[in-house]
C-alpha cells in the first residue's frame, strides 16, 4: 500500500501544477496589456485628424488675415539691400536672402513641433495655425526681396505689390511683371481660392510634426526648411529668365 504524499514547499522542483496555472495567467495578462506606443501612436493621429478638421475650416479665415497683412510685411528694396551686402552680386544676395528665408522657417518649423508637447490639444489648431501664417510671411517677404534683386520688381500700390507676390507664392514661382493681368488676377476671388487652397496644404504639411514619438520639433524645421528652398529654387529659375542687369536699373533714363 502506498505511503502518505511527502509534503512539498512552494517554489522546489515538482511544484503542483496549480503554480504553473498562475504563471500562465500572468503571462496571458501581460501578453494582453495594452502596448503603450501602439496607444501614444493611436491618440496621435486621431489628433492630428481633429486638428487637420479645423486647419481646414479656418483656412477662410487664414486666408483674409494673410491678405491683410502682407502690405504691411517690410520688403527691402534694392538699394538697400545692395547696402546691406556691398560688394556681392544679384545671385550672392539671393543665396543669402534664401539661407536667411530657411533658417527662419526651420525656426517657425521647431516652433510647430514644440507645440505638440503641450498638454492642451484644442490649442493645436490655433498654433498650427498662426506657425503657418509666419511661415508664409517669412516667404513672401523672400519672394519680394528676391524680385527685387533681380530687378523685376512688381509694379503699382502697396496692395498691388503686395497681392502681386502673394500670387507668386500661391503659384510658387515669380510674377511677370511685363503682364498686367499678373497683378489684376492677383486681386481676384480666384487668386483667394487657390491662396486658400495652397495654406492648408502646407498647414497638411505641418500636421506630421504633431505627432508623437516623431521628436516633433526636428520634423517641422527639417519640412520647412526644405519647402522654402524648393520655393525659392522654383521662383529664382523664373526670375533669371526676366532678370534685368543692375546696370541698366542703374542707368538714368533717356529724357
Amino acid at each position: 500500500m502506498a505511503g502518505p504524499v511527502p509534503f512539498r514547499k512552494k517554489g522546489k522542483v515538482g511544484a503542483p501544477a496549480a503554480d504553473d496555472g498562475e504563471r500562465g495567467s500572468a503571462d496571458q495578462r501581460r501578453a494582453t496589456r495594452p502596448d503603450r506606443a501602439a496607444v501614444g501612436v493611436r491618440r496621435g493621429v486621431s489628433l492630428v485628424r481633429r486638428v487637420g478638421s479645423g486647419a481646414r475650416a479656418g483656412a477662410t479665415v487664414l486666408t483674409e488675415r494673410l491678405v491683410d497683412a502682407a502690405p504691411r510685411i517690410p520688403v527691402r528694396d534694392l538699394a538697400t539691400l545692395r547696402a546691406q551686402f556691398p560688394g556681392l552680386g544679384p545671385e550672392e544676395i539671393a543665396d543669402r536672402l534664401v539661407a536667411g528665408a530657411t533658417a527662419g522657417t526651420a525656426t517657425v518649423g521647431a516652433g510647430i513641433g514644440a507645440a505638440a508637447m503641450l498638454p492642451v490639444p484644442p490649442a493645436m489648431t490655433a498654433e498650427l495655425a498662426a506657425e503657418t501664417l509666419a511661415v508664409a510671411a517669412v516667404e513672401f517677404k523672400l519672394i519680394a526681396e528676391l524680385h527685387e534683386v533681380y530687378g523685376v520688381p512688381a509694379t503699382g500700390t502697396v496692395r498691388q505689390r503686395a497681392a502681386a507676390y502673394l500670387g507668386a507664392w500661391t503659384e510658387q514661382r515669380g510674377i511677370q511683371v511685363s503682364k498686367p493681368s499678373s497683378v489684376d488676377v492677383a486681386l481676384s476671388a480666384q487668386m483667394k481660392r487657390e491662396l486658400r487652397q495652397q495654406l492648408v496644404k502646407r498647414t497638411a504639411r505641418h500636421l506630421p510634426t504633431l505627432t508623437p514619438l516623431m521628436v516633433g520639433a526636428a520634423v517641422g524645421a527639417v519640412l520647412n526648411r526644405r519647402d522654402t528652398r524648393k520655393l525659392a529654387q522654383r521662383v529664382r529659375a523664373d526670375l533669371r529668365q526676366r532678370q534685368m542687369p543692375w546696370e541698366d536699373l542703374d542707368a538714368p533714363s533717356a529724357p
